[in-house]
């Protein structure tokens, strides 16, 4: 095969492989970008289930009667203090769903806890509410961050210093 020959070869096999590096490309492209969408879409029924999650709750706070239907709280607790575990309840969902929708790290999210924490009454909605963390997924977000709040509270119980908020290491995640 002759000089000539062998340039037209070459530029054939350069043009065949830039063609397919373009289609492969494009491929790329179509693909992130539906990523992104489904990722749009997730975050976008996030943020309605997170809406309706503070409607729902709210309505039971406002309502005994509809406070009820979703209580599985102990049947002594009074029902002023099963309202207030609502309302810690709808707190922490909210901090959960804001660390779930990228917009706290585990460090951010374990800081505002932290400070919840020092509420009697948060400790004591979260205590009541164990038996419904245990029915989780548990590799689950919501298990998990779970068992990183019981590790902090621990650690709260544990501190010997009045400053808690240095309390508590989060994990490498």
């Amino acid at each position: 095969m002759g000089p000539t020959a062998l340039g037209v070869v070459l530029a054939a096999a350069a043009a065949t492989l830039t063609a397919r590096q373009r289609r492969l490309s494009a491929v790329r492209l179509r693909e992130r970008r539906l990523e992104l969408e489904e990722l749009s879409v997730r975050r976008t029924a996030l943020a309605h289930q997170q809406r309706m999650h503070w409607e729902l709750l709210a309505r039971a706070i406002d309502d005994p009667s509809l406070a009820a239907v979703i209580d599985t709280y102990d049947g002594s607790i009074p029902a002023a203090k099963r309202r207030q575990f609502l309302y810690a309840n709808a707190w922490y969902a909210y901090l959960f769903h804001l660390y779930r929708a990228g917009l706290l790290d585990v460090e951010e999210l374990l800081k505002h806890l932290r400070e919840f924490f020092q509420s009697p009454l948060f400790r004591e909605y979260w205590e009541a509410s164990r038996a419904q963390r245990a029915t989780l997924k548990q590799t689950s977000d919501e298990a998990r961050i779970g068992r990183l709040v019981d590790a902090l509270v621990k650690e709260l119980d544990e501190a010997d210093t009045e400053e808690w908020w240095v309390v508590g290491t989060p994990p490498a995640e």
